[in-house]
């Protein structure tokens, strides 16, 4: 092959121009070093697996194989199983996204967890230089496929009562000044992946005003909507209104993210597109594991499980918070999350959290930095934690550790002096934290 200069790659020159917009996840990236078991990761997403009932899950799927074997072993239908997108619909009416509202099993499209779902909502949408609003900061996964398909990110501000409708009135008028084609709002509007806020229920109102008048669709992801614990979460935007709204959810944090099965609810108008980008895509999502996941729901007491996990995350995220509280360093500040998965915590001033990722590795403690969730970079003063799947002992050394590399951090800028500008602070402080902060506005 002909000599392409100095890069290291010999296809540089015959990728598609698509692949310009793919970059490496900054989580996929820890988890060789996170998972090492000396090291306690507060970075990943992933739910507790072992709260399972795992024999009683083995003997169901043993059953299954023994007496549907032929069926779920086999191809499948491109939207996904009949009954469980019915099972899904009866799911999704417990939160209000019902008949009333236009949801019905011929308009649910079953998909390789929430991820292939955004994928295929890029496909349908977006054109090369198409901007997307997103909350800042945003799923950092939305990102890498919006991305690809060479959209333009535009982040849109928080507070502690999620996505502020003013400034998205501001990024809509901004983006049409510059003569941008903005497609839609992509939104996690409860319990928010990374910053684990939640959009109040006024806001949800009219966020969704906002969006109607402009001509947009609303991206609803929710992946996290049943793991609250503070009470009930408001309903989900698509119980609101049924036109315009996508809603897309998994089973991945509520039961297996190893099975891969999630759903879009869509206008009846865009499914048989999405059925036909999914085949083309993937042909169908896999038979077996959606029959893994029909059979759990309805043999097994999955809303029990739901406690449980409900549960043991409301333990654990009470341990991170308290352990927050107790070790970090003065200016420290944090979320208070009502469900989910994750804590957003901001650094003291001039601490920048990418680079003080190395020396929380030597540390032993793995954590993601806030870079990752922003289109542009920014995000370095801050940081993700998740507190779903260490458990609480490991939780408060995993603080402890994060604690002595932040001091350290502190120490050094005293005796140094300033290492480089940071981003301007978007901080999303928690009542009671060491230090108050102004929210993002």
């Amino acid at each position: 092959m002909a000599e392409t200069g100095t890069t290291l790659d010999d296809y540089t020159d015959r990728y598609a121009q698509r692949i310009i917009g793919m970059t490496a996840s900054e989580i996929r990236a820890l988890f060789a070093v996170a998972n090492r078991p000396e090291v306690v990761s507060l970075a990943g997403g992933m739910p507790y697996i072992s709260a399972l009932p795992l024999d009683a899950v083995g003997e169901v799927i043993g059953e299954l194989v023994a007496k549907q074997g032929a069926s779920a072993l086999q191809y499948g239908l491109g939207q996904g199983m009949p009954e469980l997108r019915e099972q899904i619909c009866a799911l999704m009416a417990d939160v209000g996204i019902d008949a009333s509202v236009g949801a019905s099993p011929d308009d649910v499209v079953v998909t390789i967890g929430g991820q292939q779902a955004l994928d295929l909502i890029a496909r349908l949408f977006l054109d090369p230089g198409d901007v997307v609003l997103a909350e800042g900061p945003t799923y950092v996964g939305a990102l890498g496929v919006f991305q690809a398909a060479q959209a333009q990110v535009v982040h849109v501000p928080m507070d502690h009562d999620g996505l502020i409708p003013a400034a998205l009135e501001v990024a809509i008028e901004e983006q049409r000044r510059l003569g941008r084609r903005v497609k839609f709002l992509y939104t996690i509007p409860t319990y928010q992946n990374p910053a684990g806020v939640t959009l109040s229920e006024e806001r949800r109102e009219q966020v969704l005003d906002i969006c109607e008048r402009a001509g947009l669709l609303v991206i609803e992801d929710d992946p996290y909507g049943r793991l609250g614990f503070e009470g009930e979460a408001p309903r989900p935007l698509r119980a609101r209104r049924r036109d315009g709204v996508f809603y897309l959810s998994t089973f991945s944090k509520t039961f297996a993210p190893g099975l891969r099965v999630g759903w879009i609810l869509a206008p009846h108008a865009v499914r048989d597109k999405l059925v036909i980008a999914t085949e083309a895509n993937i042909l169908c999502p896999s038979n077996f594991a959606q029959s893994v996941v029909s059979t759990y729901l309805s043999t097994m007491p999955w809303r029990q499980q739901l406690k449980t996990y409900q549960q043991i995350y409301a333990e654990r995220r009470d341990t991170l918070l308290t352990a927050l509280s107790d070790l970090m360093p003065e200016g420290t500040t944090w979320t208070h999350p009502a469900g989910g998965l994750f804590v957003w915590a901001t650094l003291p001033a001039g601490l920048n959290s990418k680079a003080m990722v190395p020396r929380a590795i030597a540390a032993r403690v793995a954590y993601v930095p806030g870079t990752g969730f922003y289109a542009d970079g920014t995000g370095q003063q801050h940081l993700r934690l998740n507190f779903s799947f260490p458990p609480p002992e490991r939780i408060r050394e995993g603080v402890r550790r994060l604690a002595g590399v932040v001091e350290q951090e502190l120490a050094t800028r005293a005796v140094f002096g300033d290492t480089g500008p940071l981003d301007a602070v978007t901080e999303l402080p928690r009542p009671g934290a060491h230090a108050p902060g102004p929210d993002l506005a």
